[in-house]
């Protein structure tokens, strides 16, 4: 297992808000969904343990990131950065009659509860067509990042799903992204 302790991970995961785009060069991109629908757009990268999501409407851009790491990450157009340890919930309404709410969720199981908790999260992913990314560490253990996007009229819903097998952490989030004219 890697050196960084489960609870300095823990501590380590950010939940940022920006009011600008991001440049997603700068991540290390594994998957992008693209959606248009109405008056606006969203576009939402899985990235190893983390994810961006891009949202515009009525003149607003905003780019939530999920991230284990928010070293060397811009100041500019920064509005929130919580932590993701225990549960957090935030909500901020915009002039350009968008409302964002989110829910973060943070827990650690036993390796037998995250072997299983994996397995129905690649078989949910499959079910609903989630932007999904597996890959294996360095230490041999199997890690998951999914992003199930739901579109409606007048908003979107978001959910992501992070596990890191070497921790046995499960990191959930729920985004949604609404039209409040």
């Amino acid at each position: 297992m890697s050196t960084v302790s489960k609870s300095s991970l823990i501590q380590a995961y950010r939940i940022l808000l920006y009011r600008r785009a991001l440049h997603p060069e700068f991540f290390d991109i594994q998957g992008r969904k693209s959606v248009a629908h109405n008056d606006y757009e969203l576009e939402a990268w899985v990235l190893p343990g983390g994810h961006l999501l891009r949202y515009q409407c009525n003149g607003l851009c905003l780019t939530e990131l999920i991230t284990p790491s928010s070293e060397g990450l811009p100041e500019r157009g920064l509005l929130t950065s919580l932590p993701c340890a225990g549960e957090r919930d935030h909500e901020q309404d915009f002039p350009e009659k968008v409302n964002y709410i989110t829910t973060v969720q943070i827990e650690t199981l036993t390796d037998h509860l995250f072997d299983a908790s994996y397995r129905e999260m690649l078989d949910f992913a499959d079910e609903v067509d989630a932007l999904q990314h597996t890959w294996i560490d360095e230490d041999g253990v199997k890690n998951l990042s999914m992003l199930d996007v739901q579109r409606f009229k007048r908003e979107i819903h978001i959910q992501s799903y992070h596990l890191v097998g070497g921790y046995g952490l499960i990191l959930r989030s729920q985004t949604i992204f609404e039209q409040t004219d």
